[in-house]
């Protein structure tokens, strides 16, 4: 037991993302960035067995198989749950569960995101959530057990075994099964959450709005020419040390394909966030840059050079101040997530404001917490979700 209580296991943070992705070796990886190898697998899809009374307890226990293709014995009764390093969870499973009582930890880049958007504002008891067994990319056993977990959700294959062998069950839920397509893997994800908790008509009901929004999107700009579309570049990451952009592997991909537009990295190898420097912008030379929030940068950083040595003045993007920061909602809208089915309709407004003329995105937002979270959002929390600001990033470089 003091063995057990001593061992320290080593994370790496997941996206999300990004969640959420892998990277190559040609890619320094952001904490971020390297959440995702662990979580990527070639597994299925999960089923769960009938309940069934654990020898020598009363407990009721489950089997299911999660994302790894691991057989999880759960307990029928969850009252206590760590989310651990696939950072979207923590604010897909509150709107899942209806509310963030049971979630006792969580990581900080989770909450980071939960207090700078509108998570902690909608279910302010995530703030309740520990951080503290997470130190970096290192997540220490013996303060986890100090949450008395009945669950751990949302941690890599290898991870969750080791859990599972000190007792504590683990899941996995994977961010890549589904070739980073943000509605599918939404779907798969509440799929396991229906699986481990009971179905929610919510969820679903957002899964099918968002599909519905998709295909709505798709009748309008699949009759676009291939030279009038748009070429995007999605700035996944950057500062002084680093940037790296979203390769066709990996949710950026999905965004612009969703919406009719060119991913200028759709030809570049490797999975995930890739490296580049500012020679390869200058090659590609983007019609519009869109920066998520896992990143401190803003768009005036680019218009007035502010980072690093870095001059962005001669690229087109920047020229027509077409440079654009990602929404923050309920969390960082560019992985999958309950803000999906509005952020598919800012990103196609903001890159075709003509085509989308009709799309009033704060009008739109505001109707959808009304009916899908039973919440009056205000002009100003609305402002604020497609303003957000440099703490958008905080916790993701823990």
């Amino acid at each position: 037991m003091k063995r057990i209580l001593s061992l320290c296991l080593t994370l790496t943070l997941a996206l999300g993302l990004t969640g959420c992705a892998e990277t190559t070796s040609a890619v320094s990886p952001s904490s971020e960035t390297a959440a995702v190898q662990n979580s990527v697998s070639d597994s299925g899809e999960a089923v769960s067995t009938e309940a069934e009374t654990s020898k020598g307890s009363e407990a009721v226990t489950r089997t299911i198989i999660d994302h790894a293709g691991a057989e999880v014995e759960i307990p029928d009764k969850i009252d206590r749950i760590v989310v651990g390093n696939t950072l979207p969870l923590a604010s897909v499973l509150t709107v899942y569960l209806g509310g963030a009582e049971k979630i006792v930890g969580m990581h900080p880049a989770s909450m980071g995101a939960a207090k700078s958007g509108l998570l902690s504002e909608l279910f302010p008891e995530i703030l309740e959530a520990e951080t503290g067994f997470i130190d970096g990319q290192e997540v220490n056993l013996e303060e986890l057990l100090k949450l008395e977990p009945d669950i751990v959700i949302g941690v890599g294959a290898e991870q969750a075994q080791a859990l599972r062998d000190v007792g504590i069950p683990a899941v996995t839920l994977s961010v890549s099964n589904w070739d980073y397509n943000v509605v599918e893997t939404y779907d798969q994800w509440i799929a396991l959450f229906d699986e481990i908790f009971g179905k929610n008509p919510l969820t679903q009901r957002i899964s099918e709005y968002s599909h519905k929004t998709y295909e709505d999107i798709q009748a309008r700009v699949s009759a676009l020419p291939d030279e009038e579309k748009k070429r995007v570049m999605i700035l996944f990451n950057y500062s002084e040390e680093t940037m790296t952009t979203s390769g066709p592997v990996f949710f950026g991909q999905y965004w612009c394909e969703a919406t009719g537009t060119v991913n200028v990295a759709e030809d570049a190898e490797g999975v995930g966030a890739i490296a580049i420097n500012m020679e390869q912008v200058y090659e590609w030379n983007p019609d519009m840059i869109i920066i998520t929030n896992f990143t401190e940068a803003l768009p005036e950083d680019l218009y007035t050079n502010a980072i690093g040595s870095d001059d962005w003045s001669t690229v087109n993007a920047v020229k027509n101040k077409q440079v654009y920061k990602m929404p923050l909602g309920l969390y960082r809208t560019y992985t999958p997530g309950a803000d999906t089915p509005v952020t598919l309709q800012w990103f196609a407004k903001t890159v075709y404001p003509d085509l989308f003329e009709d799309v009033d995105i704060h009008a739109i937002t505001k109707d959808y917490f009304r009916e899908y979270h039973n919440v009056d959002l205000t002009d100003e929390q609305i402002e604020a979700m497609y303003s957000p600001s440099r703490s958008s990033a905080d916790g993701v470089s823990s």
